[in-house]
């Protein structure tokens, strides 16, 4: 198995030491970097170029918010996890408006945290049922959204709009598959095709298109 390279940026020492300590036990995992402020830690990822950053919020020079967008434009294929004590929405909305792929609460357990490395390095989104119900919740209570391109409905298969509608309702790759009599692996690739076809980071994106759209 490949190894998942990861940035730690938080500008507390300890943390940063604890999270390398706990990542560093995992023979999956290699920590290639770390950064104790946003703008050191932009750079150390393009540097490094890191399948996984996770990325504190508040920090000196630059916060971890300006630092996720500024990772995300120029470091196509790295993901970012947030990792912070404020247990606010705000930062959950403005992290993933960013392009962040998960929100996850520095409580969180050594396994959770291992756990959230590796579902953000394949692709998927990491972010609490809470969060995601208060997310979809500022969502709908926004401006109504514009109708949805038809070129990109179009491009949707029919099996891939109702795995997209699946996605929509939080299903999980294996109760899709359950749902739908798939593979999980067949999932998987139906997954792929519509994050790219919605030019969507990941499915806490897709999940978002789709209820501003009207299919869920």
């Amino acid at each position: 198995m490949d190894e998942t390279s990861v940035l730690l940026v938080d500008d507390q020492a300890l943390v940063r030491e604890g999270m390398a300590m706990v990542l560093s036990r995992e023979p999956e995992l290699r920590v290639v970097g770390e950064a104790d402020d946003g703008r050191a830690g932009v750079e150390l990822a393009r540097l490094h170029r890191p399948d996984v950053v996770v990325m504190d919020v508040r920090m000196p020079v630059l916060d971890g918010i300006e630092a996720t967008r500024e990772i995300v434009e120029h470091c196509a294929e790295t993901r970012v996890l947030i990792l912070t004590t404020f247990n606010l929405d705000e930062y959950a909305f403005n992290a993933l408006r960013a392009g962040a792929s998960g929100f996850l609460l520095k409580d969180a357990r050594s396994a959770e945290l291992v756990a959230a490395v590796h579902t953000v390095a394949a692709g998927e989104a990491v972010v609490s049922p809470r969060i995601t119900r208060t997310l979809l919740e500022h969502y709908r209570a926004g401006p109504a959204a514009p109708p949805p391109d038809a070129r990109v409905l179009d491009a949707l298969t029919d099996r891939e709009r109702e795995v997209l509608v699946a996605i929509g309702r939080g299903l999980s790759n294996p109760e899709i598959a359950e749902k739908l009599f798939l593979s999980e692996s067949t999932v998987k690739t139906y997954v792929g095709r519509i994050l790219a076809k919605l030019d969507a980071r990941d499915r806490v994106h897709a999940v978002i298109w789709a209820h501003r759209h009207g299919l869920v």
